[in-house]
């Protein structure tokens, strides 16, 4: 893969002409090339325009697949599924039963963050049975990956573990170290949802080593994260912070835009955590810059919805239900009813907080409603919760009535 700017650029000036001079398979190798690069530097609207012109050459299955890609990070699922089927189609047509496979757990992907438990499961076992025809064992990891990482999502902490398990055994089989490393550290994130911190942290630590191990700077920095992740859900705010300040320089220096966002993000709610409002509001307000920059989407809306909670923490609600309204119809654009429902959530505790009983209620009838469809596994708290507003606006209304005084 070529990496150093000037052979990058290069590449992307031979794109150019043979677009322009309509060499189609010049202009699929070179697109191939560069988007792989953008895709992992966050360049994600460069990588729709590379794509969109090779495919005004006629149809390709890699350019197809690489937009789709794009289209994914940047919020735009449905698009992305057209090109993903289009990819589907062409690397069935053609034989290419690797890739088809890989093409099905990017459409398993898709419908995992739509919260359609049911279809992603199917895209993930069709890609599965194909790894397993074909004797793709780094495949057929992948694929495991997928479906005890679905499990994961949806809170079902021991299915998670069983599929992570089988796949981390081969990647151990075939030597992928890279792999491995994948895979210990998505062990360490059912760890943290299982609130087992020390397991978590040990779990992200080999992940750690292995990453430094193989030079994988990506890797490291999202792992680094992680155990800034154990240190926050332990309390330690402090080391938290330590962690989250070595990762972004690798991230600056890789150019891992979205990552670094990501880590903004988390150090404006340790922050938040220490009360440090103007400091976290910083941190909330460049994270928002970035994913603006770089069109993410539903990064942009939890943005907008972590700066709503600063000014709900201050007390300034119609500021904190300002972001917060900025922010859903960007997840109802995108279809991540998964998000609307946190956005909700946040929207019902300040109307609650601000003693507007009847708009919580109503906030969390639509709460109730998303996570039911999504299969949540926090329903049963949410709707524990809108009944006890209920009552409590039950009791309200009858010590305001002539028969309750």
């Amino acid at each position: 893969m070529v990496t150093d700017p000037a052979g990058l650029a290069r590449w992307v000036e031979v794109h150019r002409l043979a677009v322009a001079g309509r060499q189609a398979e010049i202009a699929r190798v070179t697109g191939l090339r560069v988007s792989r690069v953008w895709l992992r530097t966050s360049r994600f609207a460069a990588v729709e325009a590379v794509a969109t012109a090779t495919l005004t050459l006629g149809p390709d299955a890699h350019a197809f697949y690489e937009r789709g890609c794009a289209r994914v990070l940047t919020g735009r699922p449905w698009l992305a599924l057209e090109d993903y089927q289009q990819a589907l189609t062409m690397y069935q047509q053609a034989g290419i039963r690797g890739n088809e496979a890989a093409v099905l757990n990017s459409i398993g992907n898709v419908y995992a963050g739509f919260g359609e438990r049911a279809r992603a499961a199917d895209y993930y076992r069709q890609a599965l049975s194909l790894e397993r025809e074909v004797d793709d064992r780094a495949g057929e990891a992948a694929a495991l990956t997928n479906i005890g990482s679905l499990h994961a999502r949806l809170g079902d902490w021991r299915r998670a573990l069983s599929y992570l398990i089988q796949a981390l055994l081969i990647r151990g089989e075939t030597g992928d170290r890279a792999g491995e490393a994948t895979i210990l550290n998505n062990i360490g994130h059912v760890c943290v949802g299982l609130r087992e911190w020390k397991r978590a942290a040990d779990f992200f630590i080999q992940a750690l080593c292995i990453r430094r191990e193989v030079g994988d700077r990506f890797g490291e920095a999202a792992t680094l994260s992680n155990l800034g992740h154990v240190c926050d859900g332990m309390g330690d705010w402090r080391r938290a912070l330590d962690f989250y300040h070595q990762v972004l320089p690798i991230q600056r220096e890789v150019g891992d835009r979205a990552g670094e966002a990501a880590t903004l993000s988390s150090i404006g709610l340790v922050r938040f955590g220490l009360r440090e409002w103007g400091r976290t509001l910083d941190h909330y307000h460049q994270a928002l810059s970035i994913r603006q920059d770089v069109g993410d989407r539903v990064g942009e809306a939890f943005s907008l919805s972590n700066i709503g909670h600063v000014y709900a923490g201050l007390g300034h609600w119609r500021r904190a239900l300002d972001y917060h309204h900025q922010a859903l119809p960007i997840l109802q654009e995108v279809g991540d009813r998964r998000g609307e429902a946190i956005v909700r959530y946040n929207i019902a505790m300040v109307h609650e907080a601000s003693g507007d009983l009847d708009r919580a209620i109503r906030e969390l009838e639509h709460v109730v409603d998303l996570e039911r469809q999504i299969d949540h596994p926090d329903l049963e708290a949410t709707a524990a919760v809108l009944e006890q507003f209920r009552r409590q606006h039950a009791a309200a209304q009858e010590s305001e009535s002539p028969a309750g005084r």
